[in-house]
């Protein structure tokens, strides 16, 4: 083999392999949940999907990769509300590319994030400050649907869906807070005084419906015991009257009144720690004191007459 023929090949080996790699390096590979933006001559061609994917060599170029997963915005609102308190709202606005919108949001929106924290802004400064701070706590998700309601027609058009706006929380100043806890306190504090003043009313007349149970029954047995005293006597003149011919019930009554005398003196001297009595025990005395017991039942009953005339 001469000199020209070699150096042919040579040409012909560099120019094969030029040739494969030219070819080789159209082909490319996209991952799942990713498009890729392809342009020809710096104008639009195609999106490419998951998988390997042949673009045309020296023409055709890889503009940008745009990420199809769901996303995350976090943002930090600070506001006021109408009753002058300042507030930091924190936002977090989840969203994603619609694979079908791919030209869209890759070429009519250059800053998605700041488009939508601009949008979340809007919305938060267009509500929070009509509400009071108490309004705004109770009103968390209201705000959140106002936020993603304002979000979706505005970001469809440039091919981003919102999947769910969350307002996290609403901080208040260190301040506000402090005198929030106080007015908590207070509040508790006034019903669990409450609490205690009902508990205690209860539990005072449930002892004074007690006590006047107690001294109705109390009552009540002092009757019955009166009543059964009264029984007992009027059997035991009537007995006494049937065995001694003669007896009056006067004289039983005597009778029974200087028995109880008698037991009461064995009694008293019965005792250790008896103090000196000096009592009159002559049957004088006894006579004496049964007649100013009559005419003590007797001022009674003229008494009890009078009133009912």
């Amino acid at each position: 083999m001469d000199t020209s023929s070699g150096f042919i090949l040579v040409i012909y080996g560099v120019v094969g392999l030029f040739l494969l790699v030219t070819i080789f390096s159209g082909f490319f590979q996209v991952r799942t949940a990713e498009a890729v933006v392809v342009q020809r001559m710096g104008k639009f061609l195609r999106v490419g999907t998951a998988g390997i994917n042949f673009k045309l060599p020296w023409l055709d170029q890889i503009a940008g990769r745009i990420d199809l997963r769901v996303q995350q915005l976090a943002l930090d609102v600070e506001t006021k509300t109408k009753d002058n308190v300042f507030v930091k709202i924190p936002v977090s606005v989840q969203y994603h590319v619609i694979p079908e919108k791919v030209y869209e949001a890759f070429y009519k929106l250059a800053n998605p994030k700041q488009q939508i924290s601009s949008y979340v802004f809007n919305v938060i400064l267009g509500h929070v400050p009509k509400m009071n701070l108490d309004d705004a706590f109770l009103q968390q998700s209201d705000i959140a649907v106002a936020i993603k309601e304002g979000l979706d027609d505005v970001m469809q058009t440039y091919g981003y869906a919102i999947d769910q706006a969350l307002v996290t929380d609403i901080q208040p100043d260190e301040k506000v807070k402090a005198a929030m806890n106080e007015i908590n306190a207070a509040q508790r504090e006034q019903v669990a005084a409450s609490a205690r003043g009902e508990t205690e009313k209860i539990l005072k007349v449930k002892q004074a419906e007690a006590e006047a149970e107690s001294k109705a029954l109390q009552g009540q047995g002092i009757a019955n015991q009166r009543k059964a005293i009264i029984e007992g006597l009027k059997q035991s003149v009537e007995a006494f009257s049937a065995a001694v011919e003669g007896a009056t019930p006067k004289d039983v009554m005597m009778l029974v009144l200087v028995t109880q005398y008698l037991d009461t003196m064995k009694e008293i001297g019965a005792q250790d720690k008896s103090n000196t009595l000096f009592v009159s025990h002559s049957p004088g005395a006894i006579g004496e004191l049964f007649r100013q017991m009559e005419e003590a039942i007797m001022v009674g009953q003229r008494a009890a007459a009078a009133g009912t005339s």
